[in-house]
């Protein structure tokens, strides 16, 4: 696989993310649906937001790792929110530095919603090549 990470602007590197990134020679696509802070036994975990974002960032990299493919092979993270300013203020110690930790330079989309299925704050839906 190829990437190439496109940002014409300099203040993209602030923000986690890139504007677009192309893709070359893709052995394979996933298309994740969105993942919720739901546990092992299809509990939803009623928690602050950011407990919920740990849990959903723990779904995410199991569904990922195994359908065989790696987050750092993430080129597209939605995120949708019940409150992008509780996004903001409790979630920014654990979404950057997940990013980082597996290399994530992504096309995104942050969105604000009326609501979440059962009542949660945060979801993560993400496009995956190798």
């Amino acid at each position: 696989m190829q990437k190439q990470l496109i940002d014409p602007w300099k203040w993209g590197e602030r923000t986690n993310s890139v504007q677009a990134v192309e893709v070359k020679q893709v052995e394979g696509t996933l298309y994740c649906s969105g993942q919720v802070a739901i546990d092992a036994d299809g509990q939803v975990v009623a928690a602050d937001m950011r407990t919920q974002l740990l849990q959903t960032i723990q779904n995410l990299e199991q569904l990922i790792e195994e359908a065989g493919y790696a987050c750092s092979g993430i080129v597209r993270l939605n995120v949708y929110t019940t409150s992008t300013a509780e996004f903001f203020s409790t979630c920014m110690d654990v979404y950057p530095g997940w990013l980082a930790k597996h290399g994530i330079k992504q096309a995104t989309s942050m969105v604000e919603v009326n609501g979440l299925f059962g009542g949660l704050t945060i979801e993560l839906e993400a496009t995956v090549v190798k």
